[in-house]
């Protein structure tokens, strides 16, 4: 059975938020707010977490995750980034958008889209998230709380609950966040190409 903590969406308690990482720390998967929508994290690490992820929301190995990071500093860590890309991304940071990189020999394996070597990168404007990563001291590996056959995501933290208290460890009431999704722009090319229109303005991009 999950847990389900409501946590303030402005002032995130400090408990709570310690809490949530320890669950996150011993191989828990949890639905959490966003600037976009909820979504679903895990450890960094964790293979079994991820697997349970893609089982869950029924993707194929191409799937490219998002590493959710805390600050734009943390984005050139676990990814290779030229000073044109750098001077987008940090225009665009904290904000609701994806950005498929070429990963850094810091991401696993794992993680990275399988025959391109990619990794989707965001960092996001909501104060539980980044609360959540700043007590873990790195990223959320995360996906979109997408189910299948759904065409939008969950607003709901309570329905969440109820679909998901057999498959995650933790479900976060961080109130109200919206149920589309980011915008993801593919930043591997010479130019910028907006792979799905979301909730962030992709005109920079077009």
């Amino acid at each position: 059975m999950a847990q389900f903590f409501q946590i303030h969406p402005d002032n995130p308690q400090a408990r709570l938020i310690r809490q949530a990482v320890d669950i996150i720390r011993s191989g828990g998967l949890i639905a959490y707010p966003t600037d976009s929508a909820y979504a679903l994290g895990c450890h960094i690490g964790d293979k079994q977490a991820l697997d349970r992820i893609r089982a869950i929301r029924q993707l194929d190995k191409h799937h490219n995750f998002t590493l959710m990071c805390r600050d734009f500093s943390e984005l050139s860590t676990y990814a290779k980034v030229d000073n044109q890309t750098y001077r987008a991304l940090k225009n665009h940071t904290p904000g609701p958008y994806t950005f498929i990189l070429e990963a850094s020999k810091e991401v696993p394996r794992r993680l990275m889209h399988p025959k391109r070597k990619t990794i989707g990168l965001r960092v996001p404007d909501n104060a539980i998230a980044l609360a959540l990563m700043e007590e873990l001291g790195e990223p959320l590996m995360s996906s979109s709380l997408l189910m299948p056959n759904e065409e939008y995501p969950p607003i709901d933290p309570y329905e969440m609950r109820e679909t998901l208290e057999h498959h995650v460890e933790l479900v976060i009431d961080g109130g109200y966040c919206g149920m589309e999704a980011t915008t993801v722009v593919d930043m591997t090319g010479d130019y910028p190409e907006v792979i799905r229109k979301g909730c962030g303005d992709p005109a920079d991009f077009l």
